[in-house]
């Protein structure tokens, strides 16, 4: 693991202060999960503590919303009220590579890799509907299905209407209000 990829110890405790407090505030999107054990695995993942870092500096607000009995971590996903800042990004570097002119500065698939996070499959943004109310104003890329990619589309959802939504687009294009969201697992 390369050093770039971890916090300093006093950036790590402050980190770990602002995900406690967020986790406090917030105990119905994580019943029966306890911090203590939260904070034992990322103390434990220096690396995982760095890629939490970068979904908050871009404006995710990552909190725990899931413990996976089957695998033993817990799941982070971005919380924010609207897509985080990483917004203006078409949807993979393929749609990057395709633009000819007015290409966006990166792409969202390319941005969640540096981060060492996923983005949020259809249902995993269902779900984290479930848990509040999610991108009124803004909308989120989420992981596009092989067979809508290959034919040159990716998808994207939001809440309008108090209803989410699913819709398409051109794999290619990108918007100030349309980002994408994290998912990390610990």
């Amino acid at each position: 693991m390369s050093s770039k990829n971890q916090l300093s110890q006093d950036q790590s405790q402050e980190l770990l202060k602002v995900l406690k407090t967020r986790f406090e505030k917030n105990m119905a999107r994580h019943k029966g999960i306890s911090w203590d054990k939260v904070q034992e695995k990322l103390e434990a993942n220096p690396n995982k503590l760095w890629s939490l870092d970068a979904m908050e500096e871009t404006g995710g607000e990552p909190d725990v919303v899931e413990f996976d009995a089957k695998t033993g971590e817990y799941v982070f996903y971005d919380c924010s009220p609207e897509s985080p800042k990483r917004r203006s990004l078409c949807y993979d570097r393929a749609a990057l590579e395709s633009r000819k002119e007015h290409k966006p500065k990166d792409s969202a698939l390319d941005v969640a890799a540096a981060m060492g996070v996923e983005i949020l499959t259809e249902e995993q943004y269902r779900e984290l509907q479930t848990l509040g109310k999610f991108d009124t104003k803004t909308s989120s890329w989420v992981k596009t299905p092989d067979s809508i990619r290959q034919l040159g589309g990716a998808v994207f959802c939001d809440r309008r209407y108090d209803t989410v939504f699913m819709y398409h687009n051109g794999a290619e294009s990108y918007y100030a209000a349309r980002g994408f969201r994290a998912l990390l697992r610990v």
